[in-house]
Parts: C-alpha cells; structure tokens; sequence
C-alpha cells in the first residue's frame, strides 16, 4: 500500500508539472495548401480555406507536441469556380458526404535540429491512413501587434488520392495520383 502511495504521490507531482499547452492556429497566417499535375505537364495548385488547427505541447521546443487539424471540404478553392465544383462532387471529393477532412498527429520524431518526422491518421473521403510528412519547427517569438506568444512551423509531404478512393475515375495520366502537400502555420499560445 505504502508503494502504491509513493506511486500515486509521484504522477501527481509530475502531472501538475507537465501541463499539456495548447496553440491555435491563427487563421490569417497560416495556410493548407495541395498541388497536383495536370495531363502530366502543369501543376495545379488549390487550398482549403476554412480549417482549425491545434498544437499541443509540454516542451518550450514543441519537441513533444501533438497536432489536430480538421478541414472543411467545401472550403477548396482552386481560382476557378467550375473546377472547385466538380472536386466537390462525388467525383472527387463527394464534400456532401465527406464534409470534413481531419488529421491527428500519433508521432513526432526528431531529424535534426528543428526539424521532425510527423506521422498520424489522415480521415479523407471517408478513409483513415496513416500518413507520414515533414515538419519544420521555425521558431518562437512576441508578435508585436498582438502581443501574443506566436510559434510557427512549415509541413510538407506528399499523399497518393488513390488511396483515399478520391477522383477514381481519372487516371494518373490526366490528374497525378501523387498530391503534394504544404502547410504554413502560425500558433498562437492560449
């Protein structure tokens, strides 16, 4: 019993002492950006523009954190109205379905100095997989507008459509399968 004590005394002492941070993403600088090839000789570059996104960290270095993000399909926006609504259709994306596109981080593992290999489950068009991208951690610092303790990271990586049973019907040839991926993110500290 004695032991069981000093065991529960000791999680205690230690969980008050690693509190879990949690960071927003501050919307107006942080982007969710994807590019694929069409008819294998021009890329094609889209966003989706509404999506949260929240870091949570113990360590000043974010060495630690856990990443969430959730995305509205229906917020994709390539520059031209006819083909944001076909990616939207059950030819692509189904967004009436679908609506959400979300992500959680399981891994985060160290390369180099700020830079990490961040694994975690990708749910899209109604498929969860295991995803593996590069994250960049660019630092900490004051906004000096806001005042607020601002962080930010850089992720990149890459995922295949096919596996996510998006845009069956057209072959690689006339859209890659391959769909790079790019983040910028700003986090403000709550």
């Amino acid at each position: 019993m004695k032991k069981l004590t000093i065991i529960l005394s000791a999680f205690i002492v230690f969980a008050s002492f690693t509190t879990l941070t949690p960071w927003k993403g501050d919307k107006a600088h942080s982007q969710l950006a994807f590019t694929v090839t069409h008819l294998g000789v021009s890329d094609v570059t889209g966003t989706f523009n509404d999506f949260d996104v929240v870091a949570t960290a113990t360590k000043d270095d974010f060495s630690d954190a856990v990443f969430e993000l959730a995305a509205d399909v229906a917020s994709i926006d390539t520059r031209v109205e006819a083909r944001d609504k076909h990616l939207k259709s059950p030819d692509f994306f189904d967004a009436a379905k679908y609506p959400k596109l979300t992500f959680k981080s399981t891994s985060l593992k160290s390369v180099g100095k700020d830079n990490y290999i961040l694994t975690g489950n990708l749910s899209l068009h109604g498929v969860t997989k295991e995803v593996t991208m590069d994250l960049v951690y660019r630092g900490t610092t004051d906004n000096p507008m806001s005042k607020a303790r601002t962080a930010g990271f850089k992720l990149t990586g890459s995922i295949n459509r096919s596996d996510f049973n998006v845009g069956n019907n057209f072959p690689a040839a006339i859209i890659s399968d391959k769909v790079s991926i790019e983040a910028d993110g700003e986090f403000v500290k709550n």
